[in-house]
């Protein structure tokens, strides 16, 4: 045989070897107070992929999603872990049965929770032995540039990702049979997003006043309490109970690209702004108002420690239930979130509320301080209590009786019932009764004395405790029996009740994005399959609350054109805030909401990245340069053509010559993608930019500036976009107008100028100067 392979062959082999080693994916998942985080590792291109800290609920149905996706080899987590974590872990490999309800099996590998510890994680990772790393680069600069790549302010994330390579490490994937000096390869880190979900970073929830959370202004809940500032969670949160909110706050967390859903949402809102609606939109929130905490009565159900409240809630809950289930079977199919409602809240629930209405006494619960069922529920139950009805005045003529028998000194009695004691006599504590040899009357058993009275057993007595028993005992005994029968009966029907939270936070978050549409004069976005965005008189949703008068302005990027804009203009002329006015118009289009603007067109965005300085950004410690890099560095590593970036005064922290440098190359970087660029808004000062030419004519450049006129010596800004550019800042005027001192003004003008014009700046203390250059 011809030891000899011709490079046919080879591919061949080489090919037949590929089929041979299937890609396996192992990976890392940790969910911890309500976070889920994950990473891993792909044998297929040996990359490592991880997905930033992500609000996730107790039923872990993203965490399903994640699994069905990857399909993972291998899933590694710690052995400390929540009891539903533990649950969702077990169903995924259910024994030599084989998989259960569709379920692949997968090896669950649990590692010691100190192997996920946050100081230990981070500094597995930032002491990586990546290949994808230059060979020459510092320990700084090589925190920085994976500080570029991995979002270091997501702990839950940075500890699933030290877990992966821990195991890694451990398990040495690919490499088992090498020498222990070869670490499993690593080739590349990148992002995870998971189809259909926008690619937000936490930067850009910031920077666009998404969230922003305050101190509560109350004295008692300023440690404990905080509350939503200015932001758009705040503008738009108008939900009736909290299960809306909390669905309104993951639709925030978690934008979807998916255009059929983000159509479903704004068919609700349709709805409920049409003026023919008010008056079903008003019986709905009605009706939302007193949908309680369902997951936590559950759970009160379960440990056998529901309270009268309870029971009051869940039969409001349910009846308010069965009311807008009711009320959306009377509204058009067509509309999906009716239609679900519709068949969801099924008979189930009904069947639950009206058990509940026949069985529960609430009335002589809420007096009784406990559980209490209606007449005719038990018959056992209805016999002892008309036994205890009758029983006050069977004990007055008992108490009579036993007057008669008593010494003539007693001048009265009476005969008590007292649970889990039984029928005693009572009589009240005579002067010479001093001792308990006193006490001793004949043909009574003294039991005790208490308030001054003395309790005796007598035959009587004795005959009522054998003849009736502890009557009340033993009504509590049955009615807690049968409160357990309904409470099991309820367990049985949960399903539908968890529905019912699920559907009914969907609809008041819909409804509260309908309120705030309607009064704000907010219009329905299309979608569509081009890669666009059209905006026409956009407003920003929160500085329209801040300004007695608001200019719109619109926004337009074509597939093949105008894909960058290059924003111009003085200082204060308006840039940063139309940034942030096309971040968030695009961002409330994919979660459903209608937005601010008179029409809006959004084509299938994926991703929103930012870089907006902010107070917070400098309150770090940061330079405003290593600020950039990191947030332009992600933007460059994850953005895709359908992404929307928005960059301002990128290169401004560092020497104008290095800043206008680096801001060329990245702009010339997108420019040669040509129409698979993403959709770019950049606003810069750095006029040389286009005053030199630096950037080469396309199509796809688009010069923006804002318009202003100077009256007198007076900068007047008309906050108006148009097309053009700008060649100055007016620095100068814009530091009088914010009330800098005028002899630092000039001083400053002068400076500036000698610089332009290349002169040497004198200074102004020239003996002083005169006497170091002497010394």
């Amino acid at each position: 045989m011809d030891p000899l392979q011709t490079p046919q062959e080879i591919i061949i082999a080489d090919s037949q070897e590929d089929e041979e080693s299937p890609t396996e994916i192992y990976l890392s998942v940790l969910w911890q107070s309500g976070q889920l985080a994950a990473a891993f590792y792909n044998t297929g291109d040996c990359s490592v992929h991880f997905m930033p800290d992500t609000p996730e609920s107790e039923q872990l149905r993203l965490l399903a999603r994640v699994i069905a996706d990857l399909q993972p080899r291998c899933l590694v987590t710690s052995a400390k872990q929540d009891q539903n974590l533990s649950d969702f872990l077990r169903s995924l490999n259910p024994g030599p049965d084989g998989a259960a309800d569709g379920r692949f099996t997968a090896e669950i590998c649990l590692f010691p929770r100190v192997d996920f510890a946050l100081p230990i994680c981070k500094q597995r990772v930032l002491s990586g032995n990546f290949s994808f790393l230059p060979s020459n680069l510092s320990d700084p600069e090589k925190i920085l540039h994976l500080s570029s790549i991995i979002p270091f302010d997501c702990p839950l994330m940075v500890s699933a990702l030290g877990g992966l390579l821990k195991f890694l490490d451990r398990r040495r994937i690919g490499v088992e049979l090498e020498n222990s000096n070869v670490a499993v390869p690593i080739l590349s880190i990148k992002k995870y997003v998971m189809t259909d979900i926008l690619d937000v970073d936490q930067d850009t929830f910031r920077v666009l006043q998404i969230f922003k959370s305050e101190s509560h202004p109350s004295v008692y809940k300023m440690c404990s309490g905080g509350k939503e500032g200015l932001s758009l969670f705040g503008l738009l949160n108008r939900c009736q109970c909290k299960w809306g909110e909390n669905r309104m706050r993951l639709w925030f967390l978690r934008p979807t690209c998916n255009q059929a859903e983000l159509k479903s949402r704004l068919d609700v809102i349709e709805f409920f702004m049409a003026p023919l609606n008010q008056e079903t939109t008003g019986n709905i929130k009605g009706c939302l108002r007193n949908i309680k905490n369902i997951p936590l009565i559950l759970k009160h159900m379960t440990l056998f420690n529901t309270k009268v409240s309870d029971w009051q809630s869940l039969y409001k809950t349910v009846y308010n239930a069965v009311c807008i289930g009711e009320i959306c079977r009377l509204l058009p199919q067509s509309v999906t979130l009716f239609s679900r409602i519709s068949s969801a809240f099924s008979s189930d629930l009904h069947y639950i509320a009206c058990i509940i209405s026949k069985v529960v006494d609430f009335e002589e619960s809420v007096r009784e301080k406990r559980f209490s069922i209606k007449p005719q529920v038990d018959p056992t139950v209805d016999d002892k209590k008309r036994r205890m009805q009758g029983l006050s005045d069977l004990l007055t003529e008992v108490a009579r009786r036993e007057l008669e028998t008593l010494d003539s000194q007693i001048p009265s009695c009476s005969v008590v019932y007292i649970p889990l004691i039984g029928y005693l006599l009572s009589i009240e504590r005579l002067p010479y009764m001093h001792d308990k040899k006193d006490f001793e009357i004949e043909g009574l058993d003294f039991m005790f004395l208490s308030n001054n009275r003395l309790h005796y057993r007598s035959e009587r007595t004795k005959e009522l405790d054998a003849v009736l028993g502890d009557l009340l005992c033993e009504i509590r005994d049955h009615e807690i029996i049968i409160m357990h029968e309904l409470q099991k009966t309820i367990l049985e029907k949960s399903p539908v009740l968890h529905e019912v939270i699920e559907y009914i936070g969907q609809l008041d978050a819909l409804l509260a994005m309908a309120i705030s549409a309607r009064e704000n004069g907010y219009v329905r976005p299309c979608y569509t399959s081009n890669n666009i965005i059209r905006i026409q008189e956009g407003r920003h949703p929160l500085m329209v609350f801040c300004s007695a008068t608001f200019v719109p302005n619109s926004a337009t990027t074509e597939e093949q054109e105008k894909r960058i804009k290059i924003l111009t203009g003085p200082n204060s002329c308006g840039k940063s805030l139309y940034l942030k006015q096309v971040g968030l118009i695009v961002f409330m289009a994919m979660i459903g909401s209608y937005v601010p603007a008179s029409y809006a067109e959004i084509g299938p965005i994926d991703g929103i990245f930012t870089r907006l300085q902010t107070q917070e950004s400098v309150s770090l410690g940061l330079s405003t340069f290593m600020i950039d890099l990191n947030q332009v560095s992600r933007a460059v590593n994850n953005a895709t053509s359908n992404s929307l970036i928005l960059i301002d005064e990128f290169g401004k922290g560092t020497n104008t010559v290095d800043g206008l440098s680096l801001l060329a190359s990245l702009l010339r970087h997108w420019i040669q993608q040509g129409s698979s660029c993403p959709h770019i808004f950049l606003s810069t000062n750095f006029h040389s930019l286009i005053q030199m030419k630096i950037l080469p004519e396309s199509p796809i450049l688009h010069y923006q500036t804002f318009e202003w006129c100077l009256d007198g010596e007076e900068l007047v800004f008309f906050y108006q976009l148009k097309d053009g550019d700008s060649e100055v800042s007016q620095a100068a005027r814009v530091a009088s107008m914010a009330g800098m001192p005028e002899e630092i003004i000039k001083r400053g003008v002068v400076v500036s100028e000698l610089f332009r014009r290349g002169y040497a700046i004198q200074c102004l203390d020239e003996a002083t100067r005169q006497e170091k250059l002497d010394e």
